[in-house]
């Protein structure tokens, strides 16, 4: 098969000043059906139409501060994860393992989202309320953080995945939470291909993991690039990592005592998806954008894209990869 050139249109890296502009912006940039939702090609990557507003006001107005923790990941790459395990690392003296708030909270509203919370509801949300250190997350590639992020002293912790394993959780996550508003779903195949040209949400893959990846080498004491496979072989070594990248260090008293543990046990899938809280109910984001608590929490495993993508798909998806990657130093284990 003739293989899909990758998408790439022209896009202003402009960020947007005010809403005159804004609705100018859509009637220009390019927009794709991606899988049912309206991607739109803004600031050089792929943005979903539902965020496309919020995500302007979060870059023009969101102030930064040294103390600021910001978890970054395209969908669906172990985000759940990630934030019940720093949430867990920085508020254990607050209150004991058998006290913690994700025993009755899910973890997306304990770790608030810029684009899909906190901006979607609020032109300029009040976030002087939050202790410090802040902690949030997004899932916009590097390039486009808000300016005061990337003066900033804060930190920030990216994780990936396998893309085939990401690319099926997020379809299976979009399929369990389509509303009526939605258009169709496409077929795997179709869905693939675009996935392919460099179509997604946020989007292309390489693009956003590249970013991280350079400025992860650029800056060690800023940004930390985690992958979702190194994290599910050896829980126990990250979590002490990134306690010590986040300023909150485990004492051996607290090793020795397994607490180290013991926050990998309470933010493990296994036990995450066994909470009521994480059963039933929705994660409310917005008034129009509420989500299943229960299709945060699907799997979690490395491979599950063999039971639905041939090995062939596979192929062509890894030397899309390795030529997009080139020798930035960055590979994924796909097959």
């Amino acid at each position: 098969m003739e293989e899909t050139p990758i998408f790439r249109p022209s896009s202003s890296t402009k960020v947007v000043e005010d809403m005159d502009e804004f609705q100018e912006l859509l009637q220009t940039i390019p927009k794709v059906n991606w899988d049912g939702r309206w991607l739109y090609y803004y600031n050089n990557f792929w943005c979903p139409e539902r965020v496309l507003k919020s995500t302007i006001f979060f870059q023009r107005n969101f102030k930064a501060k040294d103390s600021d923790i910001i978890l970054a990941s395209i969908p669906k790459s172990g985000t759940t994860w990630l934030k019940s395990l720093s949430f867990t690392i920085i508020n254990r003296k607050k209150c004991t393992i058998p006290e913690s708030p994700l025993l009755i909270t899910n973890p997306h509203d304990l770790v608030r989202s810029m684009e899909y919370g906190l901006f979607l509801n609020s032109e300029n949300p009040d976030l002087e309320a939050f202790s410090c250190p802040r902690i949030f997350s997004t899932h916009l590639p590097y390039h486009a953080l808000p300016q005061s992020i990337l003066n900033a002293k804060c930190r920030i912790i990216y994780i990936c995945r396998n893309p085939l394993d990401q690319f099926i959780s997020l379809r299976h996550f979009l399929l369990e939470n389509s509303g009526e508003d939605q258009q169709k779903a496409l077929p795997i195949d179709e869905a693939f291909e675009l996935f392919c040209k460099g179509l997604y949400p946020f989007g292309p893959v390489w693009d956003h993991a590249e970013g991280y990846w350079n400025a992860s080498l650029n800056d060690v004491q800023k940004v930390v690039f985690l992958k979702y496979e190194d994290l599910k072989i050896d829980a126990t070594s990250h979590v002490k990592m990134l306690a010590e990248f986040l300023r909150f260090p485990f004492s051996p008293e607290e090793v020795e005592n397994g607490v180290v543990e013991e926050i990998v046990k309470l933010c493990s899938l296994e036990n995450l998806k066994n909470m009521e809280v994480n059963k039933n109910g929705v994660v409310v984001k917005s008034p129009t954008a509420k989500f299943k608590a229960g299709s945060y929490f699907r799997k979690g495993e490395v491979g599950d894209w063999k039971n639905f993508l041939n090995n062939s798909m596979a192929e062509r998806y890894k030397k899309i990869m390795e030529e997009k990657l080139g020798k930035s130093g960055l590979a994924f284990e796909l097959l």
